[in-house]
């Protein structure tokens, strides 16, 4: 029998979560053999907190998707595994919700554009008018809708979900969007919205952090990525940067160090999560780097 040529096999992203117990493994192997699969990167994690059992998989095959999803329906069902199935590399649909502050944002388009970053947005839906003119750039559709009064929040947390069923989104991003969500839309989108902030809190919160932050002689500044929780910038973290400062940096200085940290940590998390590397266990994460 001949070997299919490289451009006639799909290459497939799995991941499985499960209880933990033997044979998984074998069995998994077994049905990407039934496929026609060929195994082209593997990472495995059993949990001894929850145990539970984490695998992600990424699998050359000529089979279909729905060949593919019938040969390991036998072993989803045995192991009770929760399975996914998706195509490597394929653009996740992704809303960008946004304030006034542009270097996350900027960074995800220009990564997104620049072929680094596996997503498509298809709109940057923001309550200040302030950052159109940068999605306009990158020609990303931009939506304002001011939020003032708790009507007006619930209104947009409302088009929120709207945009979220209409367009099909998969990821949701808090790029430095400054409003804290309420619990029916962290439910809503508990596992797929992430948030990105300095790595100060609980510590100087509001206003200025930079310069309270600068006022107590801060050593190191970094940001937090985490899933979105209804207990505020709790939720699992799924990646976290720190650099390390001095007495000779102003506040304007410290501000610059620490919007670059925020937009690097956010992006890896981005990324990890549009290529299925990001798996919750309990409050915290996997991360199949």
């Amino acid at each position: 029998m001949t070997r299919p040529e490289a451009s006639d096999r799909n290459h497939w992203v799995l991941t499985f979560v499960c209880p933990d117990r033997p044979g998984i493994v074998h069995a998994v192997s077994g049905a990407i053999v039934e496929a026609r699969g060929n195994i082209t990167e593997s990472q495995q994690f059993a949990s001894a907190d929850t145990d539970r059992f984490f695998m992600r998989l990424q699998v050359e095959s000529d089979a279909t998707r729905e060949e593919f999803e019938a040969a390991l329906a036998p072993v989803a069902r045995r192991f009770d595994l929760e399975a996914r199935v998706d195509v490597v590399g394929r653009p996740m649909k992704t809303l960008v919700l946004a304030s006034k502050a542009p270097h996350c944002v900027n960074d995800l388009l220009f990564r997104q554009r620049s072929g680094q970053l596996a997503i498509e947005v298809p709109l940057i839906l923001a309550n200040h008018p302030e950052l159109g003119e940068l999605a306009g750039f990158y020609g990303v559709p931009f939506e304002h809708r001011a939020v003032t009064d708790a009507a007006s929040k619930a209104a947009f947390e409302e088009h929120v979900l709207d945009v979220v069923r209409s367009e099909g989104i998969e990821l949701v991003v808090l790029a430095r969007y400054m409003q804290i969500l309420s619990p029916r839309l962290c439910e809503a989108l508990a596992g797929r919205a992430i948030n990105i902030h300095h790595s100060f809190l609980p510590g100087f919160k509001g206003a200025n952090p930079y310069r309270q932050a600068h006022a107590r002689g801060v050593k190191l500044i970094g940001a937090t990525a985490h899933f979105v929780t209804s207990e505020l910038d709790e939720g699992p973290i799924i990646e976290q940067n720190v650099v390390r400062v001095d007495h000779t940096r102003t506040p304007a200085q410290l501000m610059a160090i620490g919007q670059d940290e925020e937009s690097r940590t956010l992006r890896q998390a981005v990324q990890w999560f549009s290529e299925h590397r990001v798996l919750l266990d309990g409050a915290r994460t996997i991360i199949f780097r």
